[in-house]
């Protein structure tokens, strides 16, 4: 009936709605009996409703514990259901837009003839002429609208237009029911400020919801629809004002229509906007946890997964109102984003970056970088800020990576391991090592390198005996490549594969005799989940960030871990064992978090770049320290990081104690647990001809001072070798660990421990 009688009162609506609707209907139709049988056509034929996309929502990033850390858009609009809106703003749009709503079917023609008068009298817009379902409909060809064009046509300012613009506002009326109509045009209309949508608006004029607002709100919000941009209060004083006349306007007509009492209307009009603005910040630059929040971006954006086609997976990203939870611990996060910032300052060159990954599940915990993400001033090069998510890979933002060193040993050791070495088992190592023969790819070919000579790095000696313990726990690179060669190159590129070893540029790994020393560009991200998987005793997990998605319409779909047993449980144990003694007898001796904990150094060849990778059953991380002007112009040598001078950077010296001072925070809250202990029947064991005689010089020498100047004069003489830093020398070695530094050598291609 509300559709019939809004046609019957074109023509019952006495003489002045008889003149507009000729004017209406006038440019349109011509002839007398004509006009009469297309305007029966044009209001009783009606078209099917409007076609109504969904409406673009805010994406949403949660952290592990539900807290939001960053959100996608193309409109700022969160969509609720009416019953989510506050009662009295749902009076004050109705009041002010169109206070006959609930009485007419789409045309208030008793209201568009005020509407006029009252506009007319006042010299200006003071109430409006369409019904809000002509509004709603406005909108929705606007929001559908597939092109310029599209849009433009709905935004047209004539007469054709608005006949549209009714037909559909009457088809609209006989497919819905006031309420939805309501909540419809509540969801679509911009009210402001970026703010599409009442929920939306509600958080970004006065930090709430749309369940939440006053009398004074919800007439200030149904104030600024109308004229959303002179009313915008983000824009100024002057907005503002214009935002406050609005504002009362509401009150008056709320009290004009009864639904309020006039001295609530005095009350609400006396007080002040009491704007609480909002930001909302969209995209990673302004979240809380950016680089995070670029791996997920760019994790949305080329998993097939999540769409077809690229502009398919943007669109779901930014108009999708999905809600994504994912892994990132906000404990850990915090702690990792300390130790880095306290060692390394954002305006460095050199930069440092850490991922930290959960054993068992893959799930990505933190992610952290010395710089802030963004552009500099004037898009410089070098600053404070960078576009490049340091902790990850390129194919999630990341750079082209560092070279990993000697992290890469441990995948030398796990085959050996595999193929029945022991902890004793080793040989004899000469002083240096030309790869001239005995090395072969996966595609069997000799990539033997005789023109490059390996030495071992400062500290190492000069040849000697070494065991799977002692080379390990010392990183002796000639001992490595020794062994690399017994077991087999491929054999090692095998394993480390099966542990989840990608290049950072994603290209194939470079198989070659110093694949063992890490020559190899690498990720913290990607090196924190291979060395997980020694914590979870040999499964490996794909790194995951995303844990869950929730639609729009609250659909829920669990993304679970990808994992596998990339090694055997055993070889896993024996790894954890010899890696357990780098804290107590090797390159990390000194440093602790102060429960159980596995790991490796890496210093790559010219110092390049460094790192540090370690594990508890809990957790496990990956530290890497470069320069990001590039690693080989620009070497980690005679370097001030921070506010400390470095001779040169090895693993133990940055990499590890950021990793030792992040760790230990990040896991406050996790009981302490060790490793299960090595079969020692298969692993125990074992003889290297001469280690023995030499681990008890070795032992003499330590008891008497090793050197005939004594602990402090030989730091003093190291110091002006440049071989430590003045830290040493002043006897403070807290921040570098009790590591022993690296002399400057002529060795090509080969990595450092």
């Amino acid at each position: 009936m509300t559709v019939l009688r809004s046609v019957c009162g074109l023509g019952v609506a006495g003489a002045l709605g008889g003149v507009l609707t000729a004017a209406l209907v006038a440019p349109v139709v011509s002839g007398g009996g004509m006009a009469a049988m297309n305007v029966a056509n044009t209001f009783v034929d009606l078209p099917p409703a409007p076609r109504e996309e969904p409406l673009a929502q805010v994406t949403r990033l949660l952290d592990k514990d539900g807290r939001q850390f960053a959100q996608f858009y193309e409109a700022n609009r969160t969509a609720v259901q009416l019953g989510a809106v506050a009662p009295i703003m749902r009076k004050a749009i109705v009041a002010i837009e169109d206070a006959r709503f609930y009485e007419h079917g789409g045309l208030d023609v008793r209201g568009t003839v005020r509407a006029l008068l009252t506009n007319t009298q006042a010299g200006g817009i003071r109430q409006g002429g369409s019904s809000l379902t002509q509004q709603l409909v406005k909108n929705i060809l606007v929001e559908s609208a597939r092109s310029d064009a599209e849009r433009d046509k709905a935004r047209a300012p004539n007469l054709a237009r608005k006949i549209t613009e009714l037909r559909y506002a009457l088809a609209l009326e006989k497919k819905y029911r006031k309420d939805q109509i309501l909540e419809r045009y509540l969801n679509i209309a911009y009210f402001g400020a970026g703010a599409h949508g009442v929920e939306a608006a509600a958080r970004r004029f006065f930090s709430t919801s749309a369940s939440r607002l006053t009398l004074a709100q919800a007439a200030t919000l149904a104030g600024a629809v109308r004229m959303p941009y002179s009313t915008d209060p983000s824009l100024g004083r002057a907005q503002q004002a214009r935002l406050k006349l609005r504002r009362d306007l509401v009150l008056d007509r709320l009290a004009g229509l009864k639904q309020i009492t006039p001295q609530e209307a005095a009350a609400a009009k006396s007080a002040p906007l009491a704007l609480r603005l909002r930001p909302e910040p969209g995209g990673c630059e302004q979240s809380a946890y950016p680089f995070y929040c670029l791996y997920v971006q760019r994790e949305l954006l080329s998993n097939e997964v999540f769409g077809n086609t690229a502009a398919e997976r943007r669109a779901r990203m930014t108009r999708g109102g999905l809600t994504i939870r994912t892994s990132l611990d906000p404990i850990a996060q915090r702690a990792a984003e300390r130790a880095i910032h306290k060692n390394v300052d954002p305006a460095d060159t050199e930069v440092a970056a850490e991922a930290m990954v959960e054993p068992l599940t893959g799930r990505i915990r933190a992610m952290a970088a010395s710089k802030r993400f963004g552009r500099n001033p004037g898009n410089n090069k070098n600053g404070p800020k960078t576009t490049f998510n340091l902790p990850a890979d390129v194919a999630h933002g990341g750079g082209q990576g560092f070279q990993a060193g000697s992290t890469f040993k441990v995948f030398t050791l796990a085959t050996a391991l595999q193929q029945g070495w022991r902890f004793g088992d080793g040989f004899q190592t000469p002083g240096e090592l030309v790869p001239g023969q005995g090395y072969r790819n996966c595609a069997g070919r000799a990539v033997n390198d005789p023109d490059s000579r390996v030495l071992n790095a400062g500290g190492e000696g000069s040849g000697g005996p070494h065991s799977i313990e002692t080379g390990t726990w010392k990183s002796v690179n000639i001992f490595y490549m020794m062994l690399e060669r017994k077991v087999g190159l491929c054999n090692v590129v095998r394993t480390a594969k099966s542990l989840g070893a990608v290049r950072a540029d994603g290209r194939a790994l470079k198989e070659v005799p110093t694949f063992t020393l890490g020559v190899n560009e690498m990720d913290p991200v990607t090196v924190a989940a291979s060395f997980a998987a020694f914590a979870a005793r040999g499964v490996y997990c794909r790194p995951l960030a995303i844990v869950e998605i929730i639609g729009r319409d609250g659909r829920r779909t669990h993304v679970p871990p990808a994992c596998e047993q990339a090694i055997e449980r055993p070889i896993a144990d024996a790894v954890n064992h010899v890696l357990k003694g780098v804290f107590d007898k090797g390159t990390m001796h000194g440093q602790s978090i102060g429960r159980p904990a596995a790991g490796k150094t890496g210093t790559n060849n010219g110092y390049t770049s460094a790192w540090f990778a370690g594990y508890t059953p809990a957790l496990a991380a990956a530290v890497s320290v470069g320069d990001i002007r590039g690693s080989y112009r620009f070497p980690l040598q005679d370097v001030k990081i921070g506010d400390q001078y470095f001779g040169s950077v090895q693993g133990a010296s940055l990499p590890g104690p950021i990793w030792v001072e992040s760790m230990g925070p990040a896991l406050r809250r996790v009981e302490p647990k060790g490793f299960p202990g090595p079969n020692m029947a298969r692993f125990g064991g074992g003889h290297t001809p001469g280690l023995e005689k030499a681990l008890a010089e070795e032992e003499r020498k330590k008891r008497q001072g090793g050197h005939p100047m004594g602990p402090r004069h030989r730091r003093l003489f190291e110091w002006l070798l440049g071989e430590r830093s003045l830290d040493h020398l002043l006897g403070s070695p807290r921040r570098h660990g009790h590591h022993r530094a690296v002399p400057r050598e002529r060795i090509r291609r080969a990595a450092r421990g």
